[in-house]
């Protein structure tokens, strides 16, 4: 009994200095995110049985989704309005935090037609971001092009914020090209509003591109309040995989989600070696047992 309650006196005293030095070690916080997909993963499929592709999703592990391809003519997605679109996500126990939406309009003519039409779906939706998904080769051919288009999405991101939403960008590698000098990724970073625009970090696009996520994360926390989860191949770079199955180190990135401020996380994949259903499920496998 005295050597028990010695040894217990001991772990005490252990314990204790451990929760001094580095609280961490004892305390370590829970993931609250939620494994989610980029619809885009899907595309070949959705438009033909929206349904039973929404289905799939949720059976495979997902709890999120992230939209893309919303037909502004149609005000629909896949021939469903968006409040019909949001009913079915409801039935399979999913959400939708976001959405990417073309801003091809914005950029060319100036006009907010479209962005009227999105800020509406997106509400209708539940959704709190609008995601300007691509930036056309033609907006940025020089850096003088680069201050012009933050110019633009910080024009964006306050007709969103009047509306009650968020606005982020999400990268390619060509951000990271520089032109003189200059990588168009330091300049939207810098020049665009920061309590606006937020970013949502493509990882694999981010490592194509030659570059650490973690540096940028620790040179703008906070920004990267989303991430696309995409795996490259080991073999051939140009190619994607199965989350956990290629060469990037997602348990490394994911150290760091506090310090990036990353609320959501979407998994996604533009091609397959394989179903692609088993695919995305072999996917929320990895993400739901060994990163979140």
């Amino acid at each position: 009994m005295t050597q028990r309650r010695t040894f217990l006196k001991q772990a005490g005293i252990l314990s204790a200095g451990l929760m001094l030095t580095k609280p961490s070690m004892l305390l370590a916080k829970p993931s609250t995110l939620k494994p989610g997909l980029q619809l885009y993963t899907l595309r070949d499929y959705i438009g033909k049985d929206v349904k039973g592709v929404v289905a799939k999703i949720a059976k495979a592990g997902y709890k999120e989704v992230e939209t893309f391809g919303y037909d502004v003519s149609k005000r629909e997605f896949w021939g469903l309005s968006a409040k019909d679109f949001k009913l079915l996500l409801a039935d399979h126990g999913l959400t939708t935090p976001s959405g990417h939406y073309g801003m091809d309009q914005f950029f060319t003519e100036g006009k907010g037609d479209d962005i009227k039409a999105y800020i509406e779906a997106a509400h209708s939706l539940g959704q709190k971001t609008i995601v300007v998904p691509y930036l056309n080769e033609k907006f940025r051919k020089t850096t003088e092009d680069f201050k012009t288009t933050a110019a633009k999405i910080n024009k964006i991101a306050a007709i969103c914020h009047t509306n009650g939403l968020n606005t982020a960008y999400h990268n390619h590698n060509f951000e990271f090209e520089p032109i003189n000098g200059t990588m168009l990724y330091d300049v939207l970073l810098k020049e665009t509003d920061h309590s606006l625009v937020h970013f949502e970090m493509d990882l694999y696009w981010v490592v194509r591109a030659g570059q650490d996520p973690i540096k940028w994360i620790k040179a703008h926390p906070g920004r990267f309040t989303m991430w696309h989860i995409k795996d490259m191949d080991k073999a051939k770079r140009e190619l994607n995989t199965e989350v956990g199955s290629g060469s990037i180190d997602f348990k490394k990135i994911f150290a760091y989600q506090q310090l990036s401020g990353v609320k959501h996380i979407f998994m996604e994949q533009e091609n397959f070696g394989m179903d692609a259903y088993q695919s995305i499920t072999k996917s929320a496998a990895y993400i739901n047992n060994t990163l979140l």
